[in-house]
């Protein structure tokens, strides 16, 4: 099996490396993707032991450290609650249009890796990095 590498954005006002870090069990479902290609993604091409790695957004984008899927594809559940944000009314427990994937913490990085330096990295060229950003909301 072949392990796939992932980039995962949060806006660290939001959802930071240290929120995931203080998580029960340094685990966090990766909810309320809501773009139809990074649903795809994670439905279809996204494996448990895959790596990732977890991107801050905002003032100072880069890389913060890396996690690990521990939990394939399953349906995004906070779609069904009205009173989500993430609530999509087209979505239901029958027919789920949206999904998410649990990711395990493994480290933080002492120097967080800006987005240009990742460009400059020639291992990083071939395997296509993917970057889906949690909370992502695209009606």
């Amino acid at each position: 099996m072949k392990i796939g590498y992932w980039l995962m954005k949060s806006d660290p006002d939001e959802f930071s490396i240290g929120d995931f870090m203080k998580r029960p069990r340094q685990t966090e479902c990766w909810d309320g993707v809501r773009n139809y290609q990074a649903r795809n993604f994670m439905r279809d091409d996204m494996q448990k032991n895959d790596r990732v790695l977890f991107y801050h957004s905002g003032r100072n984008p880069a890389v913060v450290g890396t996690a690990r899927i521990v939990r394939e594809s399953y349906p995004d559940h906070t779609a069904w609650d009205p009173r989500s944000r993430h609530y999509d009314p087209k979505s239901t427990p029958q027919k789920p249009i949206w999904f998410m994937v649990d990711l395990r913490f493994e480290k933080q990085f002492g120097q967080p890796l800006p987005l240009g330096k990742l460009r400059d990295i020639p291992e990083l060229e071939k395997p296509s990095l993917v970057m889906l950003k949690r909370s992502q909301i695209h009606y």
